[in-house]
């Protein structure tokens, strides 16, 4: 373990260069450039909030705060946003950088790095937006907030683990890919993102235990919208196969890495 995190030291400049390009490249030839990286997300913040909590008078079933289910919506879609570009990203990077693996000699485990970098990048600055809009509107949930670092970091290990997992598989069997973005679809309905838990049936409320991403998503909510600790008896299982998932990529990555070299 020291001697591969003394590899990504010494390749730092290289993950931070790649960073640095995949941004400038995603705004290149834009007037308004990294200026969109605002007013997306403000646009999606702005549209969640007049169109739920004013036009439609949207309320959550537990709490009667104005803007409670316009809050509820921006944390499931942002932290679902999170998960499903780091997932969908990871499955596709051995394929989009096969040029460069083929042609340039680093450590393979800078790729999934890079698309973590880059996803938490945009994370931060839509949430960040997202966080000066709950200080505004007088929804900052106070000390429950920092309780969202560990959350996320939880929700990042399933989704880079799940990710490589994808990769490398997909680089054998190309359906991989195909499949994982149908899965993710239904994946994002079967979880309570955009309708709270409540709405469901006594029999599909239980069949959520099985579904990962619900406790992160409900504990992201239960700390924006009702102001309170997570509940982590929730979030250990999840964590579990978090690193189960990661040590199972990482094995699968190193037994498969020259393979996948011919193969790409």
């Amino acid at each position: 373990m020291n001697a591969r995190l003394q590899l990504i030291s010494r390749y730092r400049g290289f993950i931070a260069g790649s960073v640095q390009r995949e941004f400038q490249t995603k705004y290149r030839n834009s007037i308004l450039g990294a200026a969109w990286t605002v007013l997306n997300p403000l646009a999606m913040i702005v549209v969640y909030t007049v169109i739920f909590s004013q036009v439609m008078r949207s309320r959550l079933p537990d709490t009667n705060a104005e803007f409670a289910y316009s809050i509820y919506l921006c944390a499931g879609v942002l932290s679902w946003g999170l998960f499903s570009e780091i997932a969908s990203r990871a499955q596709t990077m051995f394929i989009e950088n096969a040029g460069l693996i083929k042609k340039i000699s680093f450590p393979r485990i800078c790729l999934p790095i890079i698309v973590v970098a880059n996803a938490g990048i945009n994370f931060g600055i839509i949430f960040g937006l997202f966080t000066v809009f709950l200080v505004l509107s007088g929804n900052f949930p106070g000390l429950p907030y920092v309780a969202l670092v560990p959350v996320y970091l939880v929700m990042v290990a399933f989704a880079i683990g799940l990710g490589i997992i994808l990769g490398v598989l997909n680089v054998f069997f190309r359906d991989v890919g195909q499949f994982f973005a149908i899965l993710l679809q239904f994946w994002f309905w079967f979880t309570p993102v955009v309708y709270p838990v409540t709405v469901l049936p006594e029999h599909i409320r239980d069949l959520l235990r099985w579904n990962p991403m619900a406790p992160v998503i409900g504990a992201a909510q239960d700390i924006l919208v009702r102001h309170r600790w997570p509940d982590w008896s929730t979030l250990w299982p999840v964590a579990l196969v978090a690193l189960l998932l990661c040590m199972l990529a990482m094995h699968l990555f190193r037994k498969r890495a020259g393979e996948m070299v011919d193969q790409l």
